[in-house]
């Protein structure tokens, strides 16, 4: 209860500084200034107990990094490079968030000062194994925008606020000591937060929980050992994050997390993220690009698990590109994705970076199950080659952006079976706001009817993949588990009594109307 409680509270403040502070900033750049300020002080406490925790083992049990002096740093390069080898970055103690934020009423120029202070931080992983990971990292932290005041001093007035509304958070008394982990769950409510109010773009970028969940928690039923997790379409990395809860504290230490994304600004989002959640900068690697075209990962496959929900029907080269239909990962379908469509695409692409005993549990846009042309080719190939482990049909409206029903589609390369199992869990949600939610009961029901695999009336049915491909390859759900007649069973003779009374009661009324109109015209 204790934590329940702490994270109400969390959220509360949260939702409180997102309120206060944003005027003429729009909520949904404004996040970046949010998430932005949280980072920074994430890192600079993170840094700090980890100096002070070594100072204290070597038996200096007052040393507080926050307290020395620049000057005293610069003296031991030695450990400033072993402190940047082990955290990926480096901090001087007057540019921590705790000491910036103590001075920010009285810096006229704290614009200029953070703007320093974040070159620097990028800066010390220059030449490092860390540079790639956070380099540009508060590239989208504008804190000379206008958009924050019309004057240098109106903008450094509300940079002084968020940095006091931050600093001011319950984020533990000592670092990491909260019952939850609070970075880690302020972004992610900030993220939710953020991504109800954006409209479709809150769904670019963001995975609802519950369905990040579902998905994790099937591409981990891999029989194999997992260390390697994959998203070419990896979004915030809420989908990634989500195997830490799945296989525990101690098997996610051995977990190393691979992503790419094509946004700029959520490739930043996704990175600070893995931060915030405690993954050592040696454990992710996640680049920048378009997966489909410019792949970053092909010489780091195979991935044991693959999770992703990439964007619907979203345009990409196709056709258009010669080379691509050579490419091994869509060669071997002998058709390319639509251009206007490029869902199955990805899903080739995932198919390719899929180790021999790995599953990929994907999201997927309802329209690729059925479709005809070049991704009923597609789907063709998938089930003659028995990739196809399961096809199971989502609630609508659960997306951000989103109202429509979508559905998982898991990959295998190495099945028990010829079957496909189809899985109808449209009706498992419950109403949250104006959006369906996956209760944990949901996500458990749905789960062991895909780990069941058996069939269950008007829940699952197990398909043979020769009736899939005589039925034109079509993966629906519909067209193989029955709908459950929900409609009231109807008495004809009972109906027809009662309308014989009806009919009788209302001749008679009929005649007393027609004896009283009489009597009035006499």
């Amino acid at each position: 209860m204790a934590n329940l409680n702490e994270r109400a509270e969390l959220h509360k403040t949260i939702w409180q500084i997102a309120n206060d502070l944003r005027g003429s900033v729009d909520g949904w750049d404004f996040k970046n200034y949010v998430l932005g300020f949280l980072f920074y002080r994430f890192i600079s406490e993170d840094l700090t107990a980890y100096l002070n925790k070594l100072q204290a083992e070597a038996g200096e049990e007052d040393f507080d990094y926050a307290n020395i002096s620049d000057e005293i740093v610069d003296k031991d390069i030695y450990a400033r490079n072993h402190v940047i080898s082990e955290k990926g970055y480096f901090i001087y103690p007057s540019e921590l968030f705790k000491n910036v934020a103590a001075r920010a009423e009285n810096d006229n120029n704290l614009n200029e000062t953070l703007a320093r202070i974040f070159k620097n931080i990028e800066g010390s992983a220059m030449g490092t194994d860390s540079e790639s990971d956070m380099k540009g990292l508060f590239s989208d932290i504008d804190v000379n925008s206008p958009k924050l005041g019309a004057t240098v001093s109106k903008r450094n007035e509300l940079l002084t606020k968020l940095m006091q509304k931050i600093g001011a958070m319950n984020l533990g008394g000592e670092f990491q000591e909260n019952s939850i982990d609070a970075f880690g769950d302020a972004y992610e409510f900030l993220m939710t937060m953020y991504a109800s109010n954006a409209g479709k773009s809150g769904g670019e970028f963001f995975t609802p929980q519950e369905v990040a969940e579902l998905l994790a928690r099937i591409a981990c039923t891999s029989k194999g050992r997992i260390n390697r997790v994959y998203d070419p379409a990896c979004g915030s990395g809420s989908l990634l994050l989500k195997f830490a809860k799945v296989l525990g504290p101690e098997k996610a230490k051995m977990v190393s997390f691979f992503g790419q994304e094509i946004n700029i600004t959520t490739y930043n989002l996704c990175r600070i993220n893995m931060f915030l959640h405690h993954v050592p900068f040696d454990k992710f690697d996640i680049q920048l690009g378009d997966t489909l075209t410019d792949p970053k990962h092909l010489v780091d496959q195979p991935f044991d698990a693959i999770v992703s929900n990439p964007p619907y029907s979203t345009h990409w080269a196709g056709d258009s590109n010669p080379l691509l239909i050579n490419d091994d990962r869509y060669s071997p379908a002998g058709v390319l994705a639509p251009k206007t469509k490029a869902d199955l695409a990805f899903t080739m692409h995932m198919l390719h970076h899929l180790a021999t005993t790995g599953i990929a549990a994907i999201v997927e846009f309802p329209g690729v199950l059925y479709r005809g042309g070049a991704e009923q080719k597609i789907r063709q190939y998938l089930i003659e080659n028995n990739f196809v482990d399961c096809v199971i049909q989502l609630p609508a409206n659960l997306f951000f952006g989103v109202s429509i029903a979508t559905c998982i589609i898991v990959l295998k390369k190495s099945k028990a079976d010829n079957n496909v199992l189809f899985v109808d869990a449209s009706t498992e949600c419950i109403k949250d706001g104006n959006k369906n939610k996956l209760t944990e009961e949901n996500i458990d029901t749905i789960f062991n009817t895909y780990v069941g695999r058996v069939d269950v009336d008007y829940k699952s049915k197990l398909v043979n993949n020769k009736d899939i491909l005589a039925n034109e390859c079509n993966l629906s759900v519909t067209s193989y588990v029955e709908q459950k007649d929900i409609r009231e069973k109807i008495n004809i003779r009972e109906v027809n009594d009662t309308l014989d009374s009806l009919i009788t009661e209302g001749n008679e009324l009929n005649e007393k109307i027609a004896a009283i109109i009489k009597k009035l015209e006499d």
